[in-house]
């Protein structure tokens, strides 16, 4: 199969190649898919796209006029995609479900206990000789509550970290799973009254956007940690941002932020106007923010690498590649 693959990271390149064995011919390109770029596509058959790439109605018009069938996505968010246009275009859509969630809980609890011990702070003051403590204290996780929203793999395995540190967790899921031990089931509401760290693992959809905002903030503990590795739009930035203000929130870990598009995996040091927002966020001493990097280890870059070219095989084989695919006929009924 021809595949042209947007937003390669040179990093990237060694596990694309080792996953894919030679099987199909996949050019790799940094260039992000746009109108300006959607013209690499043509002759090939798939194009492989990531989360900061524009997959939007007209680039998929586009990219099917120039005979692409295929698109999967080196992520598990296809909010990125307009799935729509895709079954409109009989084309075919699979992302990666999931992947080495240990590395984005192991993420998740190390902003935590970076934030819960100034590590940043500390760290700066030592690069600069400056060595006393005073202003270093921090607190243990042992016998805290902590709160899971969320309970995919992910959260599974996030909660499984905080237990073992000795914390009580408690978690709120639509779909709880049929059995996880150590874990207290409880609605969103306990959730939000009771934690005192705050770890968000849901997937972004309508019902999840801006699932903290001014109502869930005031329904949380004063002084509480909110910890997010998914969607940044899961947190409407400005309401976060007064709850920092306001010390609602003591300590924030973001990976990811609710405007992050064509802002993160690229340096802007020296743009003249940053997003307000953001510079605000970042002032804060008890703010941690990451440009969306929590599944970034060896072993999940492996991972994306084999299921992305696996999803090309399946459909070189002519077989369906996942629940993310688009379906054509199942589209037409939606649409009536």
């Amino acid at each position: 199969m021809k595949v042209v693959a947007y937003s390669i990271k040179e990093f990237e390149k060694e596990f694309l190649v080792r996953a894919n064995k030679k099987q199909h011919d996949i050019t790799l390109i940094s260039n992000s898919l746009s109108l300006d770029t959607v013209m690499y596509a043509e002759g090939k058959e798939a194009v492989v796209v990531f989360t900061n790439d524009d997959v939007s109605e007209a680039v998929i018009n586009k990219l099917a006029d120039l005979g692409i069938k295929y698109i999967t996505t080196r992520s598990l968010e296809t909010d990125h995609i307009d799935r729509k246009a895709a079954s409109l275009r009989q084309m075919k859509v699979a992302n990666v479900p999931s992947y080495s969630p240990e590395s984005i809980a192991e993420y998740a609890v190390m902003l935590a206990l970076s934030l819960s011990r100034k590590i940043v702070s500390t760290v700066n003051s030592s690069r600069e000789f400056d060595f006393r403590i005073d202003h270093h204290i921090g607190f243990n996780f042992y016998g805290k509550t902590v709160g899971i929203i969320g309970l995919g793999n992910v959260g599974k395995a996030t909660a499984a970290i905080f237990k073992g540190m000795g914390c009580r967790v408690i978690a709120y899921d639509i779909n709880y799973p049929e059995s996880f031990e150590g874990v207290e089931k409880t609605s969103l509401d306990k959730i939000l009254s009771d934690s005192d760290i705050i770890s968000l693992h849901v997937p972004i959809s309508s019902d999840t956007r801006h699932i903290i905002n001014y109502q869930s903030l005031n329904k949380m503990k004063d002084g509480v940690m909110l910890i997010n590795t998914g969607s940044g739009e899961l947190i409407k930035s400005s309401d976060v941002l007064h709850a920092l203000k306001s010390r609602k929130i003591a300590y924030l870990g973001l990976d990811g932020y609710e405007f992050e598009k064509n802002l993160f995996f690229s340096d802007h040091r020296s743009d003249a106007k940053k997003d307000n927002v953001l510079e605000q966020l970042l002032s804060f001493p008890n703010v941690i923010i990451s440009p969306h990097q929590a599944f970034l280890t060896k072993e999940a870059l492996q991972e994306i690498a084999n299921i992305t070219i696996k999803n090309l095989d399946n459909w070189h084989a002519g077989k369906c590649s996942g629940k993310a695919c688009a379906c054509y006929e199942g589209c037409k009924k939606a649409l009536g």
